[in-house]
């Protein structure tokens, strides 16, 4: 979006600072969701099984591990990698797959989701790999500490992008950790270097994920 002025333009005319967007008029879709997609275009949606909350959770504990082993396989140098399409750089785009995961306690606890917490950059301690695989460790830790606790993500969640159950939010982070994670998996590639033990296509089958990978 940073290379296309006249879009960032637009989305700021319309108060908006996170994509995916989609405008028709002044009407406007935000973030990527299917089946809220389909409504907004005015077409049918197959109806498609979703992975039940357990097998998300599972799914999300094995998405934080290799984020973590990715993220260490990373010379430094690499960690300034800038992704295409956007003012981001590798290191920034570790914490933000880890900072999303957090962000779903976060929203099940206060029954909020605020879009700054998806704009938060790491924190200047937070400057090697090492920090921000020991940030994941972290991430994983206060999950699995809070999903112990009864009834910890009941209820709905006044997100950024509308009202949300808990699972469909837990859907989406899961699929928004497994894209930054296949994101992730393509920089090291790109730099030579071979991800250790990559999650697979298998790993991700039955999430809603995006075609593209940018």
């Amino acid at each position: 979006m940073e290379d296309n002025p006249p879009a960032l333009q637009e989305l700021q005319r319309r108060g908006l600072r996170l994509v995916p967007v989609l405008t028709d008029g002044e009407r406007t879709f935000h973030g990527w969701d299917p089946e809220r997609l389909a409504r907004f275009v005015g077409i049918e949606k197959k109806n498609e099984q979703q992975l039940e909350p357990s097998e998300l959770l599972r799914r999300l504990d094995q998405i934080l591990l290799a984020a973590e082993r990715a993220i260490l396989q990373t010379p430094p140098a690499g960690l300034k990698v800038r992704v295409p399409q956007r003012e981001r750089t590798l290191r920034d785009l570790a914490f933000h797959l880890f900072r999303l995961c957090l962000a779903y306690r976060d929203a099940c606890a206060s029954k909020t989701f605020p879009e700054s917490w998806l704009l938060e950059t790491p924190p200047p301690e937070m400057r090697d790999a090492a920090a921000l695989a020991r940030y994941g460790a972290s991430v994983r830790a206060q999950l699995s500490e809070w999903l112990a606790r009864k009834d910890s993500a009941a209820g709905p969640v006044e997100t950024y992008y509308g009202t949300q159950t808990s699972a469909q939010l837990l859907e989406r982070t899961v699929w928004h950790a497994a894209q930054h994670l296949r994101q992730l998996y393509a920089l090291l590639e790109a730099m030579g270097v071979t991800p250790q033990n990559p999650l697979t296509a298998a790993d991700f089958q039955g999430l809603p994920l995006p075609e593209s990978l940018w």
